[in-house]
């Protein structure tokens, strides 16, 4: 499968009915902590103005919820890797993503047949508190290499000026967040990464 090089994280259906009209393809919605009535209500806000743009939608952890709302693509954490029904998510059809931080959770995500990986945080991140260090861009290739044909998503401290080296050394797509979420003009910025993966993602069609 292909993936967008732009690869939008957000934390609510706010930020992509701001962000997604300005021609993001490929968002996540990552909400952590929510009770279940106003989760699903982002959820089915998010899901339709996706449609609405021809965006791409990928939930964050909520695996059961995507499953019940009709959704396509799921991405899992380590953690909840382990706890997901895997065989419920491939039933119905849906595209998985996995996060890796390490050699060892790259085994484990090879293990589950992923749609792609994601390996972070490649720079220094402020978004949350991490255990491991900053992979940098050589590792970037050497997963790469390990994956094969398997997408690879690098995320952590990435910005608009980071994307090019990011995609040069071999992901097809780079993820953000606080590049653009904190930026004081978060869709002048979106339009810069738009315009700076655009080029790669016409080379890839």
């Amino acid at each position: 499968m292909k993936l967008d090089p732009f690869y939008l994280i957000v934390d609510s259906a706010e930020w992509i009915s701001r962000l997604v009209p300005l021609g993001v393809r490929l968002v996540q919605l990552r909400i952590k902590d929510s009770a279940q009535a106003p989760l699903r209500q982002e959820l089915r806000a998010a899901k339709a103005i996706c449609a609405a743009h021809a965006c791409q939608l990928v939930v964050n952890d909520h695996w059961k919820m995507a499953i019940e709302e009709g959704c396509d693509f799921i991405h899992l954490g380590q953690e909840d890797l382990a706890a997901a029904d895997l065989a419920a998510i491939r039933k119905a059809g849906m595209r998985l993503g996995v996060s890796t931080h390490d050699e060892a959770e790259l085994e484990t995500a090879f293990a589950v047949r992923p749609d792609y990986i994601a390996l972070g945080p490649i720079y220094p991140t402020v978004l949350k508190a991490m255990p491991w260090s900053p992979q940098g861009l050589d590792r970037i290739a050497q997963w790469k290499m390990r994956i094969s044909g398997i997408p690879l998503v690098a995320i952590g401290g990435l910005t608009v000026e980071r994307v090019a080296g990011v995609l040069d050394r071999g992901a097809d797509s780079a993820a953000v967040v606080t590049d653009i979420t904190r930026n004081a003009d978060p869709e002048r910025r979106c339009t810069e990464w738009i315009a700076a993966t655009r080029p790669v993602a016409s080379k890839a069609t």
